[in-house]
C-alpha cells in the first residue's frame, strides 16, 4: 500500500476527487465501439452521450460480431431499437453545434437526422454555448448511471481502427474514402466516479435543453465496490480496482459560468512529481508552458526521461502552421540544455513487407508520471485545451501496489504498440537507466517503429501567425471575455468596436451586392422576370421555372412580393399562389440552411443578447410567430430566412409557419396580380373591384395576423404565470 497521498486539490487542480471501483483502458476505436455497443444493449434506465460529434451513421461492431448480433450495429439504429423496446428508457444526445470549419467532416442536419430516425424518448440537443473559436470537446457516455466511458474518442467518422493498425484496411472507410491508421484511447469506469460524471453531464444538458433529464439513480451505486455492474461491457475485464481518481476540467467563460483551468493546473502539478519517466501521447503538443515545465523538471531530476509520441504529417495548411510550427518551438524548448538521449519526440510509422508505408495518426490524450499517475482524457497539449474548449480528464493515482502496476502496464502496452515490440520486452526497457534511448534501438524493420519528429520538412517555427490565432487560440476569436492573471473574467475592451465594425461590414457588403445586382444584371427586374415566366406558361417547365426564379431571387435578396405578384399575374389566381408558395418554401429552406451554417460558424455569438432575445422569441412563439413575421412586412424575405437559420427554431416549424403566413396573402396577391393583368387587358368595373378587394383582403390578413400573434403571446404568458404559481 502506498504511504504517500495524492496531489489532488479540489478547486485548484481538479473539480472532484473520487474513486473508481473498476476501470479499464479501451485502446483504439474498435475496442471502444465494441464495448460501447455491449453496454448500450444492456441499458435499462438511461443513456447520456456528450461529444464533439455524434454521427448517426457509425457502425460500432464489425465482421462476425456484426453479422451474428441481434442488435443493430449502426448507432442510430441501435438507439432507436433500444428506445422502441423500452419506452421508459431515456436517451440524451448532446452534440457540439460545430463551426463551419468542420463542415466537411460532420453529418449534415445532425439534429434533424437523429430526430427523424429515433422515437420520442431519444432527445437530441446541439450545444451552441461555447465561445466563438472554442469547441465542446468532452467525450462522455453514461449507461444507467452505472458505467461511464470517457477519454479521447467520439462516435464520429474517420475514427475506427484496430490495434494492429494495418497499412490498408477496407473497414477504415470515411466520407472521403479510406483513411490511414488512427490511434486513440478511451476508458470505462464504474463506482462512485460515475456520479461525478453524471452531475457534469446533467449540468451541461440543463444549460442548453428545454427538458429536464431523468434523475440520477442513487441505487446504482449500491454494491459496486463488491461486484461489476450489469451495464459493464462484455469481454473487458477491469484493470484497476478501487483506484483513487480525480476529474480535471477546462471550462471557458460562458454565460453565468466561471471559467476553470483545472486541466492546466493538474498537468503542471503532475510534471513536478516525475522522477524517472514521463510518457506522453497526444494529438497536439503546442503549449509552450508545458514544454517549459518539462524542461525545468528534466534539469531538476537528472534521472528523468521524457517520451512523447504524436503524429507525423499535418492535415492541411491550418494544422501545419498552427500546430506543427508550434511543435517545432515545443521541441526546442523541451530539448534546451538537456542530454538528447533523455528526451524523444516521436511518431509511429510502418513500412510493411510489400514496401507500403503508413504513418499512425495519434488522436489520444494520455500521460503517465512514473508508476504513480495516469491521465486519460480529452485534452490536447494545446492552448485551446487549457483555456478555450470544454475538456474533461480523468487522473488515476497509484494508491496501492496493484494500481501502480496497472499504470505501468498501460504505459508499456501503448509503447509496445507504437514501437512494434511485445509488452513484456517494452516493460524491461522501461526499467532500465535510459529508457528513452532504448526505445529507439532494436525496433523491427517491418513492424511499427518510433522515429524522431522533424517538423522542419513541413514548415518553419513562428512565434505568432494568423493560422495559430484561428486554430489554437487561448481566447475567443470575437466578442467574448478573456482571462487575466487573477483568473477572473474580464471583458474584451474591443468588444463593441468589433461587433459594430463587423455589423457595418456585413450590411455594406450585402447592400453593395444588391445594388450591383440591380444595376448590372439586366434580367433581374420585374419586367424581365415576368417575360421569363410567360415563356413557361402552359408547358411542363412551368413549376421548375417558378422554383428556379424563387431560388435565385432568394439568394440575391430580390423582393418576394414582386416575385409573388409576377407569378400570380402569369399563372392566375389558382395556380399562381400554389406555384408561389412552393417556390417560397424552397427559397426559405435554402436560405435557412445557409443561416444554419453561418450560425454554426459563430454569428449567434457575435450578435450577443439582442440576437439571443430574438432567438428566444422565435422559439417561444414557434409556428405562430413565424407566420406572423411572414404576414408582417418587417424585414426582407431572405433576411428573415437567414436569421431563422441562425436561431434555434427547427426547420419544420419554420417552414410550417412560412406556409401558414404566406399562403393566405399569396391568394390575395393572386387576386391582385391577376386583376392587374386583367385591368391592362380588359379594364372594367369588375376587374377594378377584384383589384380593390384583393388589396383590402391582403391588408386585413396583415392586421388580423398581428392581432392574433399578440393574443397568442399574451395567452402563453398568462398560462406560464399560472403554472409558476401552481409550482410555487
Amino acid at each position: 500500500m502506498s504511504t504517500t497521498a495524492s496531489i489532488f486539490k479540489q478547486g485548484e487542480n481538479c473539480w472532484v476527487s473520487s474513486k473508481a471501483s473498476h476501470a479499464t483502458p479501451l485502446i483504439d476505436c474498435a475496442n471502444y465501439y465494441r464495448a460501447l455497443h455491449s453496454s448500450i444493449v444492456k441499458a435499462k434506465h438511461s443513456i447520456f452521450i456528450v461529444g464533439w460529434d455524434i454521427d448517426s451513421r457509425i457502425r460500432l461492431i464489425r465482421g462476425e460480431e456484426e453479422a451474428n448480433s441481434e442488435a443493430p450495429s449502426v448507432i442510430s439504429d441501435l438507439l432507436a431499437w433500444k428506445a422502441e423496446q423500452n419506452p421508459d428508457l431515456r436517451v440524451y444526445l448532446l452534440r457540439w453545434d460545430s463551426s463551419l470549419a468542420f463542415f466537411a467532416q460532420r453529418e449534415m442536419w445532425a439534429k434533424e437526422v437523429w430526430d427523424e430516425n429515433t422515437p420520442d424518448n431519444v432527445e437530441t440537443v446541439l450545444d451552441d454555448t461555447i465561445p466563438m473559436g472554442g469547441s465542446q470537446h468532452q467525450k462522455i457516455v453514461i449507461i444507467d448511471d452505472e458505467v461511464v466511458f470517457s477519454g479521447g474518442m467520439d462516435v464520429s467518422t474517420n475514427r475506427w481502427d484496430t490495434r494492429d493498425h494495418p497499412v490498408v484496411s477496407e473497414e477504415r472507410d470515411g466520407p472521403d474514402g479510406e483513411y490511414g491508421p488512427l490511434h486513440d484511447v478511451q476508458a470505462v469506469y464504474s463506482g462512485p466516479l460515475v456520479k461525478e460524471f453524471s452531475e457534469l453531464v446533467r449540468w451541461r444538458w440543463l444549460r442548453v435543453a428545454e427538458s429536464n433529464p431523468i434523475d440520477f439513480r442513487e441505487d446504482a451505486r449500491v454494491g459496486l465496490s463488491d461486484g461489476i455492474p450489469d451495464a459493464w461491457p462484455d469481454h473487458y475485464d477491469p484493470w484497476f480496482e478501487n483506484v483513487d481518481c480525480a476529474l480535471a476540467r477546462t471550462i471557458p467563460f460562458m454565460d453565468e459560468v466561471e471559467p476553470v483551468q483545472e486541466v492546466r493546473n493538474m498537468l503542471l502539478d503532475l510534471i513536478n512529481q516525475a522522477e524517472r519517466v514521463i510518457y506522453i501521447e497526444n494529438q497536439f503538443t503546442s503549449r509552450q508552458e508545458i514544454a517549459e515545465a518539462l524542461n525545468k523538471r528534466l534539469k531538476t531530476c537528472p534521472e528523468l526521461n521524457v517520451v512523447v509520441v504524436s503524429s507525423y504529417e499535418p492535415k492541411g495548411r491550418f494544422e501545419c502552421e498552427a500546430f506543427w510550427a508550434s511543435r517545432i518551438e515545443f521541441k526546442n524548448i523541451l530539448f534546451k540544455d538537456i542530454d538528447p538521449n533523455r528526451v524523444i519526440m516521436t511518431y509511429s510509422s510502418i513500412t510493411d513487407e510489400k514496401g507500403r508505408a503508413a504513418y499512425k495518426r495519434i488522436h489520444s490524450k494520455v500521460m503517465t508520471i512514473d508508476e504513480k499517475y495516469l491521465v486519460i482524457g480529452s485534452s490536447n497539449l494545446s492552448n485551446r485545451s487549457m483555456t478555450l474548449d470544454t475538456e474533461i480528464d480523468t487522473v488515476y493515482f497509484g494508491n496501492d501496489e496493484h494500481n501502480s502496476q496497472q499504470i505501468a502496464r498501460v504505459r508499456d502496452d501503448l509503447l509496445a504498440e507504437h514501437s512494434g515490440r511485445e509488452v513484456a520486452a517494452t516493460a524491461q526497457l522501461m526499467k532500465g537507466d535510459n529508457p528513452a534511448r532504448a526505445l529507439m534501438e532494436g525496433q523491427l524493420a517491418h513492424g511499427y517503429v518510433l522515429t524522431q519528429v522533424n517538423d522542419e520538412i513541413f514548415t518553419e517555427p513562428s512565434s505568432d501567425n494568423l493560422f495559430r490565432s484561428l486554430s489554437d487560440p487561448e481566447e475567443p476569436l470575437i466578442a467574448m471575455p478573456t482571462m487575466d492573471g487573477t483568473s477572473m473574467p474580464v471583458k474584451n475592451p474591443r468588444r463593441r468596436t468589433i461587433m459594430v465594425g463587423l455589423g457595418v461590414l456585413i450590411i455594406a457588403i450585402l447592400g453593395g451586392l444588391m445594388f450591383w445586382a440591380s444595376q448590372s444584371i439586366s434580367w433581374l427586374s420585374a419586367d424581365s422576370i415576368n417575360a421569363f415566366l410567360e415563356e413557361s406558361r402552359g408547358t411542363y417547365f412551368a413549376l421548375p421555372t417558378v422554383l428556379l426564379v424563387y431560388l435565385v431571387g432568394g439568394i440575391l435578396f430580390f423582393p418576394v412580393t414582386v416575385l409573388s405578384i409576377a407569378v400570380a399575374a402569369v399563372f392566375g389566381p389558382i395556380w399562381g399562389p400554389v406555384y408561389g408558395i412552393l417556390g417560397a418554401l424552397l427559397s426559405s429552406a435554402t436560405m435557412f440552411g445557409v443561416g444554419k451554417l453561418l450560425g454554426n460558424a459563430g454569428l449567434k455569438k457575435i450578435g450577443g443578447p439582442k440576437v439571443e432575445a430574438v432567438d428566444q422569441k422565435l422559439k417561444s412563439s414557434g409556428i405562430v410567430g413565424v407566420a406572423a413575421i411572414r404576414m408582417l412586412p418587417i424585414a426582407p424575405f431572405s433576411l428573415v430566412n437567414l436569421v431563422a437559420g441562425i436561431s434555434s427554431i427547427g426547420l419544420f416549424q419554420f417552414l410550417m409557419g412560412t406556409f401558414l403566413g404566406m399562403f393566405p396573402p399569396m391568394i390575395a396577391k393572386g387576386l391582385v396580380g391577376d386583376s392587374i393583368t386583367q385591368i391592362f387587358r380588359n379594364p372594367s368595373p369588375e376587374t377594378i373591384s377584384y383589384l380593390a378587394g384583393g388589396i383590402i383582403l391582403w391588408g386585413m390578413m396583415i392586421w388580423g395576423s398581428q392581432k392574433f400573434a399578440r393574443w397568442y403571446q399574451e395567452r402563453k404568458q398568462k398560462n406560464k404565470a399560472k403554472a409558476e404559481e401552481c409550482v410555487a
